[in-house]
Formats: C-alpha cells, structure tokens, sequence
C-alpha cells in the first residue's frame, strides 16, 4: 500500500516527516494522512519521491524497483498518469448531520467538483438564500474543510456550524472579552447575528468558493433517422 511504501522510503532516507514538508511544500496534515492510509493519492507524490531518492512510479503503484532507473532522464520519474481528486457536494440536510466525510453515504451524492491538492478530506456545499450576499451568492459552491480546529478560527473567518440538525455558514466574530457569534455578511438579512452556544457544533472552515457565471441546461439529443 502506498502509506507503508512512503513511510519505508521515508525512513530508508532517514528522513523524518518535518524534513519532507519543507522540502517537497506539502502540508504536515496531507502527509500524515498518505502515511496513515486515510488518503491515496496527492500531485506531490513525484516531488516526495525524488526527495526521498526513490522511483515515482513504484511510489505510487507498487510496481517496478524502488530504485530509479539511472537510465532515464531525471524529469522522466515526475511523468505518471493523473486522475483529477473530487470532492462530494453534499446537501445541507446531510451538512446537519455531518460527523466526518468517512460516515456520508457517498450513494446520495448526486454532485462531484474538483478538488484542490492538500484538501483532501474536503466536501463542497451549494449556497442557499442571500444570508451572505453580495460576497456569496445563491448558487456559490464553497468548499469546507472539516479538518481544521475551531480553537483555530479567528475573527472574521467563515465556519459552518450545524444545530439541531440545522447546518449554516456565516462569518465568526470575536469579541475582546472572548464572546463569540456568528454573523451574516449581508446587513439587510434578519437576523443578522446568531449567538453561539454549547449546542452549536462546528463542521469546518469555508476555505474557497467556485461561482458559475454561465451554465446551459443540457437537453437531450434529439436522434434523425
């Protein structure tokens, strides 16, 4: 398996985890997921492998040497098909409820977006309403990272919080005294501040958003005898 084959070629490098992130520039949360298995795949495998002095290729598959093969050029281990990382768009019903992106049943996901590198345990949501507009408009997709801590946020970030099996996502405020809220980013929408308290439950943080200008509605071809 690949976490077992980057961890020995780690380890026969003597390399430790800290020497390959400021090497290769892949975040200490994605590498420790390839290690552990939560994660396959990642577009700093070839970087990762010719750090650690091995073959890309047997890196990522399994298959050939370990070794690189001295008789290829250098930039030949960095060649090796790519498949595109997806992540589920998920309902705001499924949002209420969400624990980890392990417990969705990926069956009900009927929308998949691109998924960027280093956000692999990412899910995107589709905006509804105008709580957020003009910054958000209904629509929007944003992508939400459940990985990152709430102790983390700061003031001014966007989170999506779920109560009573209610998810929302709004921009967090924190006061000098440390009281915390969550507001709407548009002024016109009532309410506009939602207090927080011990039965809000943080799902993650608002990373990116992806707005479609243009999208026709497919119609299905008509045949001609």
């Amino acid at each position: 398996m690949l976490k077992d084959r980057l961890k020995e070629a780690r380890k026969r490098a003597k390399k430790s985890q800290k020497d390959v992130v400021a090497a290769v520039g892949i975040t200490q949360s994605a590498l420790s997921q390839l290690e552990t298995g939560l994660v396959s795949s990642s577009s700093h495998l070839p970087s990762i492998a010719k750090y650690l002095g091995v073959d890309a290729y047997w890196l990522q598959t399994g298959q050939g040497q370990a070794e690189p093969d001295p008789s290829q050029p250098e930039h030949a281990i960095n060649i090796s098909p790519v498949q595109a990382k997806m992540a589920p768009v998920l309902s705001w019903v499924q949002a209420g409820i969400f624990t980890n992106v392990q417990a969705v049943d990926m069956a009900q996901v009927e929308e998949w977006l691109p998924l960027p590198d280093d956000c692999d345990q990412c899910f995107y949501l589709k905006v509804q309403g105008l709580s957020n507009y003009p910054v958000f408009h209904e629509g929007d997709y944003i992508l939400v990272d459940p990985t990152v801590q709430y102790s983390d946020m700061q003031s001014g970030d966007m989170i999506v919080v779920r109560k009573h099996e209610d998810a929302t996502f709004k921009k967090l405020v924190i006061e000098t005294d440390n009281s915390r809220y969550l507001q709407a980013l548009n002024p016109e929408f009532k309410p506009n501040i939602i207090p927080l308290d011990e039965e809000c439950i943080f799902v993650g943080e608002v990373v990116d958003s992806i707005r479609y200008i243009y999208q026709s509605k497919r119609r299905s071809k008509i045949k001609h005898s």
